[in-house]
């Protein structure tokens, strides 16, 4: 049986140290359990007629969340990693993102209901395999399309930079992160908030945004898909 993740992360602080080496095993092999299941589902899913579109839609969202939460976990608990177990976990993570992407390009090509409802989620499963995303929360918000949520976030953030409960290059990053996720949403920015994307642009998010500028047509975002969207900071 698939140890839960979180239930290792959980023991973290016990001593034996052959628990700490092993959790970048027990985090990868529960998701792939998770992930074979949503190969299946995936697969049915797709096979049925527009009326399932909802729950293709939920079933999408569990998906993302899974993985999402895989990577929070795992950022969670790197303290408990060495270098090696970390960057190759989370390899193995993104490479599940990439076959979700490809899953979700094929379902919605010629389909421009689903481009309607899943659209939002190809750009946010994109920001995250390119890296230009970071914060699984975010992603979590950008994929959902949750625009209130997002600027709640980032009020909070704001609140707790000011006393102290998180860095200045943190905040930044999240902040940065949030503003193109709220753009990409269509939502008005203030010229502050425009600035401060200009001021504090990596070139990750720069190519995030000059692939995915004026998205809204199913070609447009096929495209995306096929891009990639390599580039790393």
């Amino acid at each position: 049986m698939v140890t839960n993740p979180q239930d290792l992360c959980d023991s973290r602080q016990t001593p034996e140290a052959n628990v700490r080496r092993s959790y970048g095993v027990f985090i990868t092999g529960y998701y792939k359990d998770n992930s074979r299941v949503w190969k299946q589902d995936f697969n049915i899913m797709a096979s049925r007629g527009k009326s399932e579109t909802s729950k293709l839609k939920q079933n999408m969202e569990e998906q993302l969340d899974r993985l999402m939460q895989q990577l929070q976990d795992l950022e969670e608990c790197r303290e408990d990693l060495d270098e090696e177990e970390y960057e190759e976990t989370k390899k193995e993570t993104l490479e599940q993102l990439e076959e979700f992407n490809e899953s979700l390009k094929k379902i919605m090509t010629g389909d421009m209901t689903l481009v309607d409802e899943l659209g939002g989620m190809q750009l946010a499963i994109q920001a995250a395999i390119s890296q230009a995303f970071k914060t699984p929360e975010v992603i979590r918000l950008f994929a959902k399309k949750q625009p209130g949520q997002l600027r709640t976030r980032l009020a909070e953030m704001d609140r707790d930079v000011m006393v102290g409960k998180m860095s200045r290059d943190v905040h930044t990053q999240q902040k940065m992160e949030i503003l193109t996720a709220l753009r990409k949403l269509g939502e008005k920015l203030t010229p502050e908030d425009d600035t401060f994307l200009a001021e504090n642009a990596t070139a990750t998010l720069s190519q995030f945004e000059k692939v995915t500028a004026n998205l809204g047509s199913e070609d447009k975002i096929m495209a995306l898909a096929s891009s990639g969207v390599k580039t790393q900071s």
